[in-house]
Parts: C-alpha cells; sequence; structure tokens
C-alpha cells in the first residue's frame, strides 16, 4: 500500500486505482519475469494464454458478453468499442454523461465533457450529446427519492429524440458504471436499466466503461454495472486488469463480433499478448482467492462509517459516498446551495499529502476529494487514512 519517494519516505497511497493488488505484488512480478522468460511475442502467433484469459474473463461476466478483444490501453479499448457500434448501427452520434472521461484519443476526448469542456478543449461536437450526470447529491429538491435515477435516465431518451430530430439515430450510449472523473458519482438506483432500454429503443449500442471501477472495486461485484442489475452490449475494462502492467480488454456479443466482423480486421501488436494474458490470469486469481471483493466491501463501509462521522464534525463536508473502495467526500462552502469548495478541497489534500497520505481531487468543480486504494487495504490503513483526514480538515480550518 506504500510508495517511498526519494528520500526514503514512505506514503499511504490512497489514490492509485491501477495497482489493485498492491505495488510490486510479488506474484504478479514472479508471474510476469516467468512468461518474459518463456516467450513474449507480436499476437500474430496464437498462444494459448491468450486462450486460456479469454475463457477466464467471459466466465465472470453476464452469459451473453462472450466475445473478447484485447488492447494495450483502456483508451484502446474504448476506441475500438466506439469503432465497433458505428460500424454495427451505421450512425456516429453519441449519447454521454456530462463530465464523462472515455480516453486520450481523438474520437474519445469528442466524447468525453471532461476534457471538450476544459483548458484547451474545443467544445461538444455536433454529434455528441450530453445527457445530465446523474448525481443523486445535486438531484432536484422536489424529485422522490426513489425516482431520482429514473428521471436521470429520461435525458437519455430526449437525447435520443434530438438525434431523431436531425434525421439521424445514435450510435450509442457510453457510460462510467460509476463515474469518477466526474467526482465518485454512485449512479442512483434504477439508472442504467432505463438509460440502457432508452439507448436500446433508439437502436444505440450500450457501452459500459468498467476501465477505472471494475475488477472488484465496488466490492459486491466483480463489475459495477451488476450493482445496477443492468446489462451492457459492450464492456471495456482496463488499469487494474494488469496491475500495472500495460492491457485492457473488451467483451462483447457474438452479435456484435459478427456485423463488426467486414473485411477490415481489428489487429493490435501487443493487446493480448502471452505475458499480459498470464499477469491477467494471475490478478483474477488474486482477487478470488483472497477474498477480495469482500475485503473491498468491509473495508470501504467502515471508511465510509467514519467519514460520516467526520461530515458531523465539519459544515463543509456535504457528501460522503462510494461504493467498495471508491469513496468520495464532497466539500461544499453551503450545505443549502451546495456551492462547491474547490479551494478548501485542495488545501486538504495537500495536508494529507505532507502527513503522508496520498489522495487526489476531481469533478466539474474539483471539490470532490478521491480515494481509491488498492483491494488490500487494511483495517489499520483505513484508521491511518481517517486519522490523518482528520487531522487535515482540522489543520485547514480558517
Amino acid at each position: 500500500m506504500w510508495l517511498i519517494d526519494e528520500s526514503g519516505r514512505a506514503y499511504l497511497d490512497c489514490y492509485n486505482n491501477v495497482a489493485q493488488l498492491g505495488h510490486a505484488n510479488p506474484e504478479i512480478v514472479e508471474v510476469m519475469a516467468r512468461q518474459a522468460r518463456k516467450l513474449n511475442t507480436n499476437t500474430r502467433y496464437l498462444h494459448d494464454n491468450i486462450i486460456a484469459y479469454a475463457e477466464a474473463l467471459t466466465a465472470t461476466l453476464p452469459p451473453r458478453l462472450k466475445v473478447a478483444a484485447f488492447t494495450c490501453t483502456g483508451s484502446e479499448a474504448n476506441d475500438l468499442a466506439l469503432r465497433m457500434a458505428r460500424t454495427v448501427t451505421g450512425a456516429r452520434d453519441v449519447i454521454t454523461m456530462d463530465w464523462a472521461y472515455h480516453g486520450h484519443t481523438q474520437a474519445l476526448i469528442d466524447i468525453s465533457p471532461y476534457k471538450y469542456k476544459r483548458k484547451g478543449g474545443k467544445a461538444r461536437p455536433e454529434t455528441t450529446w450530453e445527457v445530465s450526470l446523474p448525481d443523486a447529491y445535486r438531484a432536484p429538491a422536489d424529485w422522490p427519492r426513489a425516482e431520482v435515477g429514473r428521471r436521470y435516465a429520461a435525458a437519455v431518451g430526449e437525447a435520443a429524440a434530438q438525434i431523431a430530430k436531425a434525421g439521424r439515430k445514435p450510435a450509442a450510449f457510453i457510460a462510467e458504471s460509476l463515474p469518477s472523473s466526474a467526482g465518485q458519482i454512485v449512479l442512483p438506483d434504477g439508472y442504467l436499466k432505463a438509460a440502457h432500454e432508452a439507448a436500446r429503443k433508439a437502436g444505440a449500442i450500450v457501452i459500459a466503461d468498467e476501465v477505472q471501477i471494475g475488477f472488484g472495486r465496488v466490492g459486491s461485484h466483480l463489475w459495477a454495472f451488476e450493482t445496477q442489475d443492468a446489462v451492457p452490449d459492450i464492456v471495456t475494462m482496463g488499469k487494474p486488469i494488469g496491475n500495472g502492467h500495460p492491457m485492457a480488454a473488451l467483451v462483447t456479443t457474438e452479435e456484435i463480433a459478427d456485423a463488426f466482423a467486414n473485411g477490415m480486421e481489428y489487429f493490435n501488436t501487443f493487446g493480448g499478448n502471452p505475458v499480459s494474458c498470464a499477469v491477467g490470469l494471475k490478478v483474477l486469481e488474486i482477487i478470488e482467492r483472497d477474498r477480495l471483493r469482500q475485503n473491498a466491501t468491509k473495508i470501504g463501509d467502515y471508511l465510509l462509517g467514519r467519514m460520516r462521522k467526520l461530515m458531523n464534525q465539519y459544515e463543509v463536508i456535504g457528501d460522503v459516498r462510494g461504493l467498495g473502495l471508491m469513496l468520495g467526500i464532497d466539500l461544499v462552502t453551503d450545505r443549502k446551495t451546495k456551492a462547491p469548495a474547490m479551494e478548501r478541497a485542495g488545501r486538504v489534500v495537500e495536508r494529507c499529502r505532507e502527513l503522508g497520505v496520498l489522495m487526489g481531487t476531481d469533478g466539474p468543480y474539483d471539490n470532490v476529494i478521491k480515494m481509491r486504494p488498492a483491494l488490500i487495504f487494511t483495517r489499520a490503513n483505513a484508521d491511518l487514512l481517517m486519522d490523518v483526514l482528520a487531522q487535515a480538515f482540522a489543520d485547514t480550518e480558517e
């Protein structure tokens, strides 16, 4: 759980969502080295590891999701998903959540408000349609709690209607199953199911972006979309898939894969190479063998409980939220207006760094303190995190 700087000082890493099993996990290092000593090569050469990993990975997903493709990064996986959706539907338009982030290629920046709305961005392309970020904390006050998810999801159908009005149809609806860069947003109950229904009714392919949130981080399930009782048409994954080793994947249905096979082959020199697949297999094995999803649930619930107690002490904390070990603290200048307290959030995070704990800020206004520790996080780690957070809030009081 620790990072050591050049002076030898140790920092508790509560920010890194790549080293899901901890930094330099010895079992991962060993399997990587063992396979590298034996063979690593261009993926034109078929190797048993890619078959074994494809079978192990697809076995964790709903039955209809059974065809895997491998890449080196989450951006590549999302880019391929977008290419599939546009090829299969013959359409170009994409419905995306406000403040979503899906990757760094130009095609993905064009559907990532988190990028094109910020400095250097060139505003929303005409083929991109934003729907409101389904932030239950900032939902209209007159919405009944049980209706929040469904009401936010209605925007997907409205966007599809606008596309139809323009004489086109949507190629895809893409959504992170728990929007991270948008501020650690836990989707309100029923959102994904209703949003998927509206998207499919309009002819769109449904893409679940699990690059940041997959592989057990939510604790209760391996994949966050499962917490919403929804099944997408394409799932993309990356970041923790190799515990820091650069690999990523996409899994889809046979129907979409067959329709995509139009003669322009998909090929990736390194995606699914023997070393990557050996590492991926070991990651899946460790998550299940060591009951790390259960640990994420237990420690995550403990942290949320302590964060709620901290919220009782400090008015600047407007909301605490999370699932498993994907956690956020939303800071506000006023609990009634919910105006973001971005400056205070930055000071709290910086003070935590000075005290030896690493975390970050994110969200549309950088006012949400963002924590994503490894699934091996212990109760002692959690206590240190909370003690330092409490100290940082006290030290930054004006």
